[in-house]
């Protein structure tokens, strides 16, 4: 009998042994299991990355052909687009929303932003990575009006002396908007007073140029200034372009910014739109592409 207790403990001792390694080998088992979806999981994360970029309305349909081809070239990129006026996107950077690129319609949206600037930095605000700056494309400022064009505006010389009789309605951007800011310097360039033929509802005002082409396409106005690219995209009539003595000349400056969550991929994403493929897309819808890779 002695003998037969000392075997049934030292079967219930290799049993209870027996289960204890085994709880403890599933034990082990299982935080090794969890800790590779761990580790999977955050490697997934870190492959996924979203570049926002801040570009003038004027760049929606040609920026946005471009993102495409940059994010089939980049497993496990996005591109979170904001598109909008230049000078609210300037003042949603100053604010401090997140950003990694920032493409203007016009040198004064940039300069304000960038302590680099050889001009136009009044504010003193230091938010462009000065760097990575260059001139990505340039664009025209046109003249346009709506299907069959009931007033017969025949063009920028045309719309001046209509305006001056008051006799038409002349759609354009608000001043803190680089076509509006275009417009301006046309309306100056034939001595017109815009505040005067504002008050006389000879002037009505988009708060960027998507607006303005909406107006001039529904024919709420007799005619619009707008941009080429614009036009072309919505396949508006042009009567008109602007002399470089009007206006100026319609460049695009891109940088990213200094705070950019997304640095590298940025960089990255500032060198593919000087490529040909980028070039391709701009000079579709009628920009012509300054910069080369």
């Amino acid at each position: 009998m002695a003998g037969l207790c000392i075997t049934r403990r030292s079967f219930v001792s290799a049993a209870v042994l027996a289960a204890g390694l085994g709880l403890t080998a599933c034990g082990g088992t299982q935080p090794q299991s969890t800790g590779s979806a761990a580790t999977a999981g955050a490697t997934s994360t870190a492959e996924a990355r979203t570049l926002t970029v801040f570009a003038a309305a004027s760049l929606t349909d040609a920026l946005t052909d471009a993102g495409d081809l940059f994010k089939a070239a980049n497993d496990g990129v996005d591109i979170s687009f904001n598109f909008d006026s230049s000078g609210t996107l300037k003042t949603q950077i100053q604010e401090g929303a997140d950003c990694d690129v920032f493409i203007s319609a016009g040198q004064k949206q940039m300069n304000q932003l960038d302590a680099g600037a050889s001009s136009g930095n009044d504010e003193g605000l230091d938010f462009i990575n000065h760097d990575t700056r260059f001139d990505i494309l340039e664009n025209k400022v046109t003249l346009c009006v709506p299907e069959g064009n009931p007033k017969a505006v025949q063009g920028f010389d045309d719309m001046a002396k209509k305006l001056q009789a008051h006799n038409i309605l002349l759609g354009m951007g608000n001043s803190d908007v680089p076509v509006g800011q275009y417009t301006q310097k046309i309306l100056a360039y034939y001595n017109l007073d815009e505040a005067e033929l504002a008050n006389a509802g000879c002037i009505t005002y988009g708060t960027n140029v998507k607006e303005v082409t909406s107006q001039v396409s529904e024919a709420a106005v007799d005619c619009g200034v707008i941009y080429k690219t614009d036009a072309t995209s919505a396949s508006l009539t042009m009567v008109d372009e602007a002399t470089e003595e009007m206006c100026g000349r319609v460049v695009y400056p891109a940088a990213a910014t200094k705070n950019a969550p997304q640095p590298e991929l940025a960089t990255s994403f500032l060198d593919f739109l000087k490529a040909k493929d980028a070039s391709d897309c701009f000079e579709k819808v009628g920009f012509t592409p300054l910069a080369e890779a």
